[in-house]
């Protein structure tokens, strides 16, 4: 069966009561972000190319309170190994360093604009931890989020400003050299939508997805990733040394036939990693078009196409991802139009488009045979859901 998402309100609960036991007063104010799924469009997103997110119920909640203290005291219940889970920092000397967690909050504090005064946070979060639904920038943008109710110039500036404040956050304080999508999504997120972004104007397009027959199926595959090893970034220099050979600014300007005549140039590996990026951006740019148009087959086969090249020439897929999706596209009669994995690789989740009919019956196969081969999924049932937001907390 799909596991149950933490209710808001319960995350809310939960945080508030442990600052008050933390810091011995109440929360004053807060802010939520989500995670994100990707449909399709991965590892385009820094080649200038196009990603079709959604926002994702799981979220991250932050509650705290401005100080004078000079000094910002934060605690995670977000569990994970990076211990500890509680740590204090100078607000006038913002440093990355450990716990690593925190991290993505001094980057995004480092971020804001005028002058930030110190802060108590708490934070917790539904957004399963290294599954490549963006837990990283749903803290990103919580905490941006949080933090412009006590920095008045943070909430002047507009809402592309704030995505790349964050985007910054996590190139610089996480080492992580992502594209915009994570951050994107998880501000500029709509109920009953999917996003259509173009990386390269950095703007989005809202595709509705309010059909209730068909569903979104995120299973986590609990095998973890850490991205800030040298996969990511290599595969990006990849990218970027192939866009000069080619002669253009980004791959996004590329077109096979460009790649075909400069096979000589670089060697099979790089060839291989431009290929996905130039098919992926051009598949993701037709397959929001049959989702709008409900074509929900051709939808699937592009998502199958997708997998199959992050799993062939982008080699970022796992034995993992490859069972859940070769699971999925088994109960392919019984209902599911597509699966692939999503995100990042190496690990974490797969997406699943299917019929709301069939979901009991695929996750009850997609489970049987994966807890066969000795792991172990979870399995949630997604909405697209609304971007970043304050909170109203209880008196």
């Amino acid at each position: 069966m799909a596991s149950q998402i933490r209710p808001l309100g319960e995350l809310i609960d939960e945080a508030t009561t442990a600052f008050e036991k933390r810091f011995g007063s109440k929360p004053t104010i807060g802010a939520r972000a989500p995670g994100r799924v990707n449909l399709i469009g991965e590892h385009t997103d820094y080649n200038d190319g196009f990603v079709f997110p959604m926002a994702l119920p799981m979220v991250t909640v932050i509650v705290g309170n401005p100080t004078t203290s000079g000094v910002c005291r934060v605690e995670t219940l977000s569990v994970s190994t990076d211990e500890p889970w509680y740590t204090e920092f100078s607000v006038d000397d913002i440093k990355p360093g450990k716990p690593k967690w925190c991290n993505y909050v001094k980057g995004v504090a480092a971020q804001m604009p005028g002058k930030l005064t110190s802060f108590d946070a708490v934070i917790v979060s539904s957004v399963p931890l290294g599954g490549g639904v963006s837990s990283s920038a749903s803290v990103e943008v919580a905490t941006y989020t949080f933090l412009e109710q006590i920095c008045a110039e943070g909430a002047d500036i507009p809402l592309i400003e704030k995505i790349l404040k964050c985007q910054k956050a996590e190139h610089v304080f996480a080492g992580m050299p992502c594209g915009i999508m994570d951050q994107f999504i998880s501000m500029m997120g709509k109920e009953g939508h999917a996003l259509l972004i173009d990386c390269r104007s950095q703007i989005g397009r809202l595709v509705p997805m309010s059909n209730p027959d068909v569903v979104v199926l995120v299973t986590n595959s609990n095998v973890k990733h850490e991205l800030t090893g040298s996969e990511y970034p290599t595969r990006r220099k990849q990218c970027e040394t192939a866009a000069k050979v080619l002669g253009v600014t980004s791959l996004r300007d590329a077109t096979e036939l460009d790649l075909e005549a400069k096979k000589g140039e670089v060697d099979k590996e790089t060839f291989c990693r431009v290929r996905h990026v130039i098919t992926e951006i051009k598949r993701t740019d037709q397959a929001s078009a049959a989702l709008e148009m409900g074509d929900y087959e051709r939808f699937g086969d592009y998502m199958v196409a997708s997998h199959n090249s992050l799993r062939d020439d982008y080699e970022v897929s796992c034995k993992e991802l490859d069972q859940l999706v070769e699971f999925a596209l088994e109960m392919k009669d019984e209902g599911v139009y597509g699966s692939r994995m999503t995100g990042g690789g190496f690990g974490g989740c797969t997406v699943t488009l299917l019929k709301a009919s069939a979901v009991d019956k695929v996750i009850k196969h997609m489970d049987t045979k994966y807890t066969a081969s000795g792991r172990k999924a979870t399995f949630f049932v997604c909405p697209p859901s609304d971007g970043a937001s304050y909170l109203d907390l209880p008196a």
